[in-house]
């Protein structure tokens, strides 16, 4: 998939999310607030020709070559992080413990991080 096509799956994904939130979904909007996230790191490093196979290939990537050199806010790499440990609570745990205000985070979160990595396909 190019950039652009990942970059509207990671919007669509926080509308999801924000339809799932109204619903009192919790779970299932983390889950698709971390997908979203996962996207834009993914379209993000295949920018720079890099593809990997796993979730925490992608993870560690990203905080590599984005969050740890300084071209992208750390912030988006510590949100995708927390954000891949919401999913895992929320995919796997009969209770999760998510509550309204943990998606709230995550949704500001990828907004900004989808915008920050708009910018940074930009520049």
């Amino acid at each position: 998939m190019s950039s652009e096509e990942w970059f509207r799956k990671a919007k669509q994904f926080i509308h999801s999310a924000e339809i799932l939130v109204e619903e009192g979904d919790f779970d299932s909007a983390a889950s698709r607030l971390y997908y979203a996230m996962f996207y834009i790191a993914q379209a993000l490093l295949e920018s720079l020709g890099l593809s990997f196979s796993s979730h925490k290939a992608v993870i560690s990537a990203f905080g590599q070559h984005f969050a740890k050199s300084g071209e992208i806010d750390p912030r988006f790499h510590r949100a995708l992080i927390d954000a891949f440990n919401q999913r895992q609570l929320g995919d796997y745990a009969v209770q999760s413990g998510l509550i309204r205000s943990d998606i709230e985070i995550m949704l500001i979160d990828a907004g900004d991080f989808l915008e920050a990595g708009r910018q940074w396909l930009a520049s």
